[in-house]
């Protein structure tokens, strides 16, 4: 586990009070618990906390230790639960529909990545230095990750910075952090792991510019339960494509 880093104090405007977590899960039994107790117990500074658990549909005892954890922190675990599974998107989208917050992180449901790390991603928002923060697995060095991976990834954060004039090093990424605001416009449709490029399409081209800071990664494997596939791979350059060239673009961000 990554050592906890200080979040600076707010910068300019008005300083957001709340910070609300957005965790997708399917069939993440064997995690659930440890995910949330570590965000639960992790240092967001002066900020408030809520915890939004969106159950998509899970087949195995995800459903109960949720409810337990809800139980067990009532006061900043909201749990919502689908009586099917529609895809990881689906389940982001809601949850971010549902959240209060000034600010907003994603936090996949498995032990992949570390809660410990968000002051990381919080500390550019606090200071306005910037409205969307990503964690990068590729910033540094990333010796635990697959050669296929790390190719696949590649190509598609190349196609990404091709099509919309970006630099990133992650585009696919699970760790996003978001100002409440610049999600207010943007039309989201995708509802499974396509998610993570039409998000990133559409903030670029709504003009706002995403700030990357590196992040620790522990992958696990397709036995351990990793759900991301090769067809996730191709659904993401349609995606990548679609949003360039058939959507509208979305109004610019004003100065």
């Amino acid at each position: 586990m990554t050592a906890a880093q200080p979040l600076p104090a707010a910068g300019g405007g008005v300083a957001p009070k709340m910070l609300s977590v957005v965790i997708p899960v399917y069939n993440e039994q064997e995690t659930i618990r440890e995910v949330v107790e570590r965000v639960c117990a992790v240092d967001v500074g002066g900020l408030e906390r809520e915890i939004i658990v969106c159950d998509d549909g899970s087949t195995d005892a995800t459903a109960e230790a949720v409810e337990d954890l809800r139980s067990q922190h009532t006061a900043i675990v909201r749990v919502h639960t689908s009586p099917t599974n529609l895809g990881k998107g689906a389940a982001v989208r809601l949850g971010m529909s549902l959240a209060r917050g000034d600010l907003i992180i994603i936090q996949d449901a498995d032990l992949e990545l570390d809660p410990s790390e968000f002051a990381r991603l919080l500390a550019p928002l606090l200071s306005g230095e910037a409205e969307v923060v990503y964690g990068s697995r590729f910033v540094r060095r990333a010796p635990n990750v697959s050669l296929r991976s790390r190719v696949a990834n590649r190509f598609l954060t190349s196609l990404t910075n091709l099509l919309f004039g970006a630099r990133l090093t992650d585009m696919e990424t699970a760790y996003k952090a978001f100002r409440r605001e610049v999600l207010r416009d943007l039309r989201l449709r995708c509802v499974r792991f396509d998610f993570e490029p039409e998000i990133t399409a559409k903030l670029l081209l709504a003009g706002r510019r995403i700030h990357e800071v590196p992040i620790s990664y522990n992958p696990r494997s397709i036995e351990q339960g990793k759900k991301i596939s090769w067809i996730d791979g191709v659904e993401a350059i349609y995606v990548l494509l679609k949003c360039r060239f058939l959507e509208p673009r979305p109004s610019s961000r004003r100065a």
